[in-house]
């Protein structure tokens, strides 16, 4: 997404325990996740940058869904998606490091999917790849986007990191 921004950017991981925070509202856990890869960051930099972290999670019928655990699991995420839409909640914090002004906000978004047949289910399981997404879906490769009816909000929003948003956070932590 920052590459699409035409933003210039260097990766690194914030290699925080995510699991040790817990909050029962959504968007409160995204938030506090997202603050505190910042924190773990902030002193790995040592000179004038934006740092920006994000968090993202799935939320279906209420319930908080992570990566999921094993196949029983990944089987009623699918068979969850052929009744309900998926809500995705991010959040992004951007820090302008030489200044320390920070900009946080959430941003949502839901998809819609046109129902998985078993055989359909079978596959995305056996892929494997189902494991490595919260929620257990994806919205790219040619097996997801055949299945996407609808997608409230942005695709960008869907993938992780919301485009407009983090535009907004970067203007407000540099003006």
């Amino acid at each position: 997404m920052l590459e699409e921004m035409g933003v210039s950017f260097e990766v690194m991981p914030a290699n925080i325990e995510e699991k040790a925070i817990r909050f029962e509202d959504p968007k409160e856990l995204v938030l506090a996740i997202a603050r505190a890869k910042t924190d773990a960051l902030k002193s790995k930099i040592f000179e004038p940058a934006i740092l920006i972290t994000s968090d993202q999670i799935v939320v279906w019928q209420g319930r908080i869904r992570e990566k999921p655990e094993n196949e029983k699991e990944a089987r009623e995420f699918l068979e969850g998606y052929n009744i309900h839409p998926a809500e995705t909640v991010g959040a992004v914090v951007v820090t302008n490091l030489e200044t320390g002004k920070q900009a946080e906000g959430v941003d949502t978004a839901k998809v819609h999917f046109s129902p998985f047949s078993e055989d359909e289910i079978d596959c995305l399981v056996a892929d494997e790849q189902i494991f490595n997404f919260a929620g257990g879906f994806t919205i790219d490769g040619e097996r997801w986007v055949s299945h996407i009816r609808e997608i409230e909000g942005t695709r960008d929003s869907v993938i992780g990191l919301p485009k407009d948003l983090t535009r907004r956070l970067i203007r407000e932590v540099t003006e």
